[in-house]
């Protein structure tokens, strides 16, 4: 009978529509059981994903979605009584947010939670690449030390000035953790930020020329979609480095990789591609770039975290309360 009434209650829960599970939602179900909402698993439908919307289309409310579920116009379109989108990544780029204001749908996404995170991975990457450090690690698999002795020096982290595109969270996280390796920090961000003491640039192409290295860590919008093209890494030189930890589109991936191959930038750090899971070829045959599949953000304690504010933004809508990390205001 206890187990029936709790049926019961589950059956009363207001659902919250998922169209494909975000890496959160698959690793860590357990911490979406909420006595708020249950989960609407679109994916586990034999129906065509159109039908299955109109079927539940009067009762979802909100949408729990990641970069491999877009939520379109078309998906809003299906759904009329939508009032809120959370999103189980800081980026919000797969969300049609235009339409979401438009409409007064709200949008949440994770904040700050991958902020430490993504900045000790972006700092990772440029270490590796300066220093060789994965190169070197195949030089020794390979058994290639006996047979071509001393591997080429790397080059010093210290002393280094960093141009860092987008100075939010994590690329202010990237900013103090540089400036305790004795880099000296440049930035172009869309507005100038009046609280931090480091040179601002306008415009990429400046700030690429002075710069060692760039960092991307700013959103993929309609503006920064191939921001870093060929003259800005032309700028850059043949001795500076890309650190990709944003979005792929945000480089012209194809003339990165003409630059690369051709020797007109000194490397690159990138976790993030243009047609993901596809990598270009011509990357991985070079020594000189190290690759991520998309995860450097990532960490078990960041997933954590990331789910238990995802789930505290559902229950904070279903108990009428402020949402807490709130993209778009109602």
């Amino acid at each position: 009978m206890q187990g029936d009434d709790q049926d019961l209650r589950t059956q009363d829960l207001p659902q919250v529509l998922v169209i494909k599970p975000p890496p959160l939602l698959t690793l860590f179900e357990d911490k979406f059981m909420s006595s708020k909402f249950q989960l609407l698993k679109a994916w586990e439908s034999t129906l065509p994903l159109d039908q299955f919307l109109t079927t539940y289309a009067g009762s979802v409310r909100a949408v729990l979605c990641s970069g491999a579920s877009p939520i379109t116009l078309d998906i809003i379109r299906l759904l009329p009584s939508l009032q809120l989108v959370v999103t189980a990544s800081a980026g919000t780029n797969h969300i049609d947010l235009n339409e979401c204001r438009r409409l007064g749908i709200a949008v949440a996404n994770t904040a700050g939670v991958f902020s430490d995170d993504g900045a000790d991975a972006a700092v990772g990457l440029l270490i590796d690449v300066l220093r060789k450090i994965s190169a070197a690690d195949r030089f020794v698999r390979h058994g290639l030390w006996p047979s071509k002795g001393d591997y080429p020096l790397g080059s010093k982290l210290g002393g280094k000035r960093v141009g860092i595109v987008g100075l939010g969270d994590i690329g202010l996280a990237v900013a103090k953790r540089l400036e305790a390796f004795g880099c000296t920090i440049l930035y172009n961000s869309r507005k100038q930020k009046p609280y931090v003491p480091y040179p601002f640039y306008t415009n990429v192409h400046e700030l690429a020329a002075d710069s060692d290295a760039l960092i991307i860590c700013c959103a993929l919008t309609a503006e920064t979609r191939h921001m870093i093209n060929r003259e800005v890494m032309l700028a850059l030189g043949k001795q500076g480095i890309i650190i990709n930890i944003a979005r792929g589109a945000i480089i012209d991936e194809k003339e990165m990789v003409e630059c690369l191959v051709k020797g007109e930038i000194g490397g690159a750090g990138l976790d993030v591609f243009e047609n993901e899971p596809n990598v270009p070829k011509e990357l991985c045959e070079l020594d000189n770039v190290v690759l991520s599949p998309h995860r450097v953000v990532f960490t078990a304690e960041g997933f954590i975290a990331a789910c238990e504010l995802v789930v505290g933004n559902l229950e904070a809508f279903f108990s009428d309360k402020p949402l807490l990390s709130l993209v778009i205001d109602e």
